[in-house]
């Protein structure tokens, strides 16, 4: 994982700037550039998701932590998003609402970088369209208590390096599922959102 963000361990100053430029596009360049069409068979809802990814000279994605009244993923950690909503005009609508709906970020600070594969989670029932937006400091947090219980930044090069994660599994009604967990700072990253990582990690190391 070190190879990837080489470019982002020059100290501050006006390096800073030219290591910004350089790892968004090393992100971008390995994004899909346009949305891929969710399959939305067997009665699933669409859903989409921000992956947050703050500009600093080393860059971090931001997450929250679902409060626990919450009717689905209560408790979990998990990206800015949700289910499409009637005025919703697309998918990226959708993130950049549930985006500014639940941490106070505007779509102002928001630049879309592109898209990683969709995911079904399978106990909810939804079709997942993971977006990656890069989101320029300068942003005031304004919590929605009612949904999000917590916020806070990891390091994307934490979170993407194959080292700090490990595979579990559990059988529910006589399956057994196996998934990955991300300790992080007292959390423990898993389901959707571990998942929707490992796919940003391997599209970074490829």
């Amino acid at each position: 994982m070190r190879k990837a963000f080489d470019m982002v361990s020059e100290p501050g100053g006006a390096g800073a700037g030219a290591a910004l430029r350089r790892w968004r596009a090393h992100i971008e360049a390995r994004l899909d550039h346009a949305p891929s069409e969710l399959k939305l068979g067997r009665a699933l809802k669409p859903a989409a998701i921000l992956l947050p990814i703050i500009e600093r000279e080393a860059p971090s994605l931001l997450l929250t932590k679902r409060s626990d009244d919450m009717p689905t993923h209560a408790g979990q950690i998990s990206f800015p998003g949700g289910r499409v909503h009637a005025g919703d005009s697309s998918l990226v609508e959708t993130a950049l609402r549930e985006l500014e709906e639940e941490t106070g970020i505007g779509r102002e600070f928001v630049t879309v970088a592109g898209f990683l594969d969709p995911y079904e989670t399978v106990n909810s029932g939804f079709m997942i369209l993971p977006v990656v937006g890069f989101v320029r400091e300068g942003f005031t947090l304004h919590v929605s208590a009612s949904e999000v219980a917590e916020i806070f930044e990891a390091p994307l090069e934490y979170l993407c390096d194959p080292k700090n994660r490990s595979r579990m599994s559990v059988e529910r009604q006589g399956v057994l599922r196996e998934f990955h967990t991300i300790p992080f700072a007292g959390h423990t990253i898993w389901g959707a959102t571990a998942e929707i990582i490992v796919n940003l990690s391997g599209r970074l190391c490829a």
